[in-house]
């Protein structure tokens, strides 16, 4: 009963807003506050109002609700399939690729993840976003905003190394796991009660209390009086998954027709049949009800009888596609997309993402391709703030979308004032090891791992973007051999992008189990040394010939967070040469043969073996000697 007394009091508020008329009034203040959420791991199928094939049991009121106020986007996409890739692109405005940040953690030498079971090898990439690239947050500190982040920052090698927010443009920032820590010693116990001494004591509504939206709600009532950019970003919905509340798991169990778990370990019933998950969303949900209630009973300092909603652009969306299963345990399901988190298809990368603010009409839905890295650029256009100077955005601004027709692509427009009708994604990682384009209504996916389709060809829709006619969402019917002209065009313009980008890509493995061509040609490491400054190593030649050679080194070597970087070396012969750079603690160098295999000399510990790093990689490299 609480938790439907809660909603009908939201709406009441909301009642007072006007929300299908945009705030006009000539004394709007001209710096409105923004505020961006971004859950974690929510599948585009996992919200109320996105249901279109089978309605989700999950309930999402307040989210459903903000919709109404805004635009509903159909085709808003993540720029990565995994969490600090997404992120790092919508705080800088630019490609995982272009930043050689496209999967979690990173900042390790390439070396696949199990040596004899996986044919490729990930290329290295970055453990963080270089401190140059400038931020959202940076960017709009410099037209007197005030900035603040509260939750998930995971934007260096782990949730504490550096940079972290206070170091990219953040005036405030708190990292409170909240609800989202996990239940000791499982799920099962541990429920939160209304005891004063409980940190997660229920509140009026029935909900347990979440820290993290506590210190959201605490920057928007500190900083009120500037305008200000808030960055949201929950820890819910990933891993563990767990409900602190007691009362909502009952819920879920008897809408879904389960019984009360007895066992706390795993969950086996396919679909949206998981009730952990679904009490975690209905969570999550009322936490972003409590943010926007607070700025829709909030007084605006600066715009006297006006409320802070009245005057603040909210964006809502996802880091990646939903995260459909683990290990023992079937979280969702992203049906109709295929495939979920840490992969290329539409499951993995098509989130919820809904936009809502002064200037814009609500109850408006949209099936125009919109994409994680507009954010930047639309939220410079929203707050008259100036690029700033070297700075280069890969996304579009969305503002002149948003604020005239939700329905007409193209207005959707680059920097060059050509209409947008591609999007590109590049994770050559882990077992997907994919690329892919989306070309209005086409998609390819390129596959590199050996021994697989190279190429998958799928028309999601017709008469993209005109008025588009769903066709293949779901990515079933692989149409590269029927239309090969059609595969090879859209092949020829991914790695034109790709290439320009400067983008990574996957080596052949020499340790893998079974065949590869070529494997046996591969070359062989015999010896190194340092002169000075100058480091060498020699290799014999079996075959293969060496085109270009790396020396990967580290400035912390086995100290925790250790993080490595790559240089070009010089190849002469069988001698490569590279100077070992100031402040290295360790070094080794790459071979890659000219049928693109690594060898890595001394050898790179696979990382099954590091044991989430208690073992590490400067273990199995070569010391900097110091005087």
């Amino acid at each position: 009963m609480p938790h439907n007394l809660n909603f009908l009091f939201f709406l009441f508020l909301l009642s007072f807003i006007s929300p299908k008329l945009p705030a006009t009034s000539k004394d709007r203040p001209i710096r409105p506050n923004v505020v961006l959420i971004l859950a974690d791991d929510l599948g585009w199928q996992d919200v109320t109002c996105y249901d279109i094939d089978e309605p989700t049991p999950m309930e999402t009121p307040n989210i459903d609700s903000l919709a109404k106020r805004g635009v509903l986007f159909r085709q808003g996409y993540s720029p990565a399939p995994t969490c600090a890739p997404t992120r790092i692109s919508i705080m800088s405005g630019r490609h995982p690729a272009v930043l050689q940040k496209t999967h979690v953690v990173g900042g390790h030498p390439p070396t696949p993840y199990n040596k004899t079971a996986h044919p490729l090898m990930d290329p290295w990439y970055s453990g963080r976003m270089k401190l140059s690239e400038v931020t959202i947050a940076e960017a709009l500190k410099l037209n007197g905003y005030r900035t603040g982040h509260s939750g998930k920052w995971h934007m260096a090698i782990d949730h504490n190394a550096f940079p972290q927010p206070e170091d990219q443009g953040f005036d405030y920032t708190r990292h409170d796991l909240g609800e989202s820590r996990a239940m000791k010693p499982h799920r099962l116990t541990g429920f939160a009660t209304n005891s004063a001494d409980d940190p997660y004591r229920l509140d009026k509504d029935g909900f347990p209390k979440d820290q993290m939206t506590l210190d959201a709600i605490d920057f928007i009532e500190q900083n009120k009086r500037d305008p200000f950019f808030l960055y949201y970003a929950a820890w819910l919905v990933h891993t563990p998954i767990h409900s602190r509340s007691q009362f909502l798991l009952e819920k879920y169990c008897r809408k879904l027709g389960v019984e009360f778990p007895t066992d706390p370990k795993g969950w086996s019933l396919a679909g949206q049949k998981n009730p952990f998950y679904c009490a975690m969303v209905e969570m999550f949900d009322h936490y972003i009800g409590q943010i926007i209630t607070h700025l829709a009973q909030t007084e605006d300092p600066r715009w006297p009888g006006h409320k802070l909603i009245e005057n603040t652009y909210i964006i809502f969306t996802s880091d990646n596609g939903g995260m459909e299963k683990v290990p023992e345990e079937i979280i969702t399901d992203n049906y109709p997309l295929d495939r979920g988190k840490i992969n290329l298809e539409e499951g993995g990368v098509r989130v919820p993402l809904i936009i809502t603010g002064p200037t814009i009409r609500g109850s408006q839905e949209s099936e125009v391709m919109v994409n994680g890295l507009d954010f930047y650029p639309t939220i410079l256009s929203w707050t008259n703030t100036k690029l700033p100077q070297g700075v280069t955005l890969d996304g579009c601004d969305l503002r002149t979308l948003l604020e005239q027709n939700p329905r007409n692509a193209k207005l959707v427009k680059d920097t060059n004032g050509k209409v947008r009708d591609t999007m590109i994604w590049h994770f050559p990682h882990g077992v997907a090891q994919e690329s892919s384009i989306r070309v209005n209504g086409w998609k390819l996916i390129y596959n590199y791992m050996p021994n697989s389709p190279t190429l998958q060809l799928f028309n999601l829709y017709e008469n993209y973007p005109a008025s588009p006619k769903r066709v293949d969402i779901e990515e079933s019917v692989n149409l590269a051999m029927k239309f090969p002209e059609k595969a090879l065009d859209l092949k020829e313009r991914l790695f034109m992008q790709l290439n320009e980008m400067k983008a990574s890509y996957p080596y052949f493995n020499p340790h893998y189990k079974n065949h590869l061509a070529h494997k046996e040609t591969v070359p062989t490491g015999v010896e190194s040394g340092i002169n000075g400054n100058m480091a060498w190593a020699k290799f014999k030649d079996n075959g293969a010939k060496v085109k270009r050679a790396q020396m990967a080194y580290t400035l912390n070597g086995g100290k925790k967070s250790e993080e490595w970087f790559l240089v070009s070396a010089d190849l002469s012969g069988n001698l490569v040469k590279a100077e070992v750079p100031t402040g290295a603690t360790h070094y080794l160098f790459n071979f890659i043969d000219e049928n693109n295999f690594l060898v890595s000399f001394p050898d790179v510990p696979e990382k099954k073996s590091l044991g989430k790093g208690k073992i590490a990689y400067s273990k199995s490299a070569i010391p900097v000697q110091t005087n």
